[in-house]
């Protein structure tokens, strides 16, 4: 079922460092067990935390060359074992392939982009004569790493949210540690197994990419270790927020949680924002930061998207996630099913309908639709993680743009709608980190600037943005003639 590709143990330093402790990797759909992981100590942290200090300087120092190609050698790496990474990204996550197919595409892209990134890390010339204390001198900044990088990522793309850490900070020339989620951390090694390789070869130290396993203990000594650059976490926004404080004042990057919102107004094509809201809501099992989970329609055109929604509803796949038909299948353990079975009947209990699904079978649920579900609960204010979708009417335009802004978080929106002005409205009104016109809200390009605001999280991904996060601007001041 699963032959494994890399070393035992942690790659810590310039070696694999035998773990006193594993841990199975449990397959969600029948609960099987993939292999045994290593689970990494406080110890293991401090050591990978030395060896990343300990070769700073020297990556800081490598060429241009040196790095680029270490990314670009990388992605022609994961593109010789595609299909490998994908089926192993569908056992270790649960996901459906189809997914994980996307995933290992996108991860792919995010090398590629983080690879050309190398050349565009530069500085400008300031006019340092506007004050007539300047005049005569010269004045230019340029672009330092800043340091240690911290990477925390979560289960659902254990690939992809990886390389948005490792990529652009070995194009900004930083050492990064890698801690993944506990129940996901195969893809991950062998990723870093397949760079770590390639280093060798590019006489880089292997150890400018490393990875440490373990609890809240490990992840608390890598974070807090006031010599490190920065922090790069994706996850919960609850332990976003305990990360920020440990790291503090260190750089923290983080992209939290979301309930991302699908507003359909009076001019849409009400079929196309039917089938999105079914292909937003109910892809990597629902299990994505920026899946749709609360749709917002206009009163006057409710009725023929409820009716359009049906007919693609039928069309969602529910079973095994090797099949590339399937589109949702178990989540990743029994305790994120029963929170979310929890959370719909606390909905239902609060005046809600489900129009569909809500069931469990086979360990996944059927793909779900919550009608007006009232604001307090917890299907509509937070982040349900599930195959969840609610639907809630409104009367214009304007009463759907406050009901998305009234959320604690704010990743990504989208509308649905043929009018210009509402477009330019939703881009002015709705305060979210990224608005998506008759698409997704789910939607992200690699190489764009992603990331929220409020409680969905701080800083942007994105190779060209992360890798300007992972610097520091330095100024030279110069004045070539001394006076007397």
């Amino acid at each position: 079922m699963f032959t494994q590709s890399f070393p035992k143990g942690l790659p810590i330093g310039d070696s694999w460092v035998d773990t006193h402790e594993t841990a199975p990797v449990i397959f969600p759909f029948d609960g099987s067990v993939i292999c045994d992981a290593p689970v990494g100590s406080v110890d293991n942290a401090k050591s990978a935390l030395e060896n990343g200090l300990r070769i700073r300087k020297e990556v800081e120092n490598l060429s241009s060359y040196a790095r680029k190609e270490l990314l670009a050698r990388t992605c022609a790496a994961l593109v010789a074992r595609t299909s490998e990474f994908e089926n192993l990204l569908v056992l270790e996550t649960g996901k459906p392939l189809r997914d994980c197919k996307v995933e290992v595409a996108r991860t792919i892209l995010t090398l590629e982009t983080a690879a050309g990134e190398v050349s565009r890390l530069h500085g400008e010339t300031v006019p340092l004569d506007l004050l007539p204390s300047g005049a005569g001198m010269t004045g230019f900044w340029v672009r330092k790493p800043i340091g240690v990088v911290v990477g925390i990522t979560g289960f659902n793309y254990p690939l992809l949210l990886a390389s948005h850490k490792i990529a652009p900070a070995i194009a900004a020339g930083c050492p990064v540690i890698i801690k993944p989620a506990p129940q996901t951390p195969l893809s991950t090694l062998w990723l870093i197994h397949l760079m770590r390789e390639i280093c060798l070869t590019l006489d880089i130290p292997q150890a400018i990419v490393q990875l440490v396993t373990g609890d809240a203990h490990v992840g608390a000594e890598l974070v807090s270790d006031p010599r490190i650059g920065a922090v790069s976490f994706t996850g919960s926004a609850g332990i976003g927020h305990a990360i920020s404080k440990l790291a503090a004042p260190r750089k923290t990057l983080l992209e939290l949680g979301s309930n991302s919102a699908l507003i359909v107004d009076e001019s849409a094509n009400i079929d196309a924002a039917a089938s999105a809201a079914v292909r937003g809501s109910y892809y990597a099992s629902g299990q994505a930061c920026i899946s749709v989970q609360r749709v917002i329609v206009l009163e006057s055109v409710a009725d023929a998207f409820i009716s359009a929604l049906k007919k693609h509803m039928a069309t969602v796949v529910v079973g095994d996630p090797r099949e590339e038909a399937t589109h949702i299948s178990a989540l990743i353990n029994e305790a994120s099913t029963s929170r979310v079975s929890d959370w719909i009947s606390e909905a239902v209990s609060a005046g809600a309908v489900v129009a569909y699904g809500g069931s469990v079978k086979n360990r996944a649920f059927s793909p779900t639709v919550i009608v007006e579900p009232p604001s307090g609960t917890m299907v509509w204010d937070e982040e349900i993680f599930g195959p969840v979708m609610c639907i809630r009417r409104v009367a214009d335009i304007d009463a759907a743009f406050s009901l998305v802004n009234d959320s604690r978080y704010g990743l990504q929106a989208s509308i649905f709608t043929s009018s210009l002005a509402n477009t330019f409205a939703a881009l002015n009104t709705l305060e979210v980190g990224g608005v998506v016109v008759n698409e997704v809200p789910g939607f992200r390009s690699d190489s764009m600037p992603y990331g929220g605001v409020k409680d969905s999280g701080i800083g942007r991904e994105g190779p060209r943005f992360a890798a300007e996060e992972f610097t520091v601007t330095r100024m030279a001041i110069i004045r070539p003639e001394i006076k007397e």
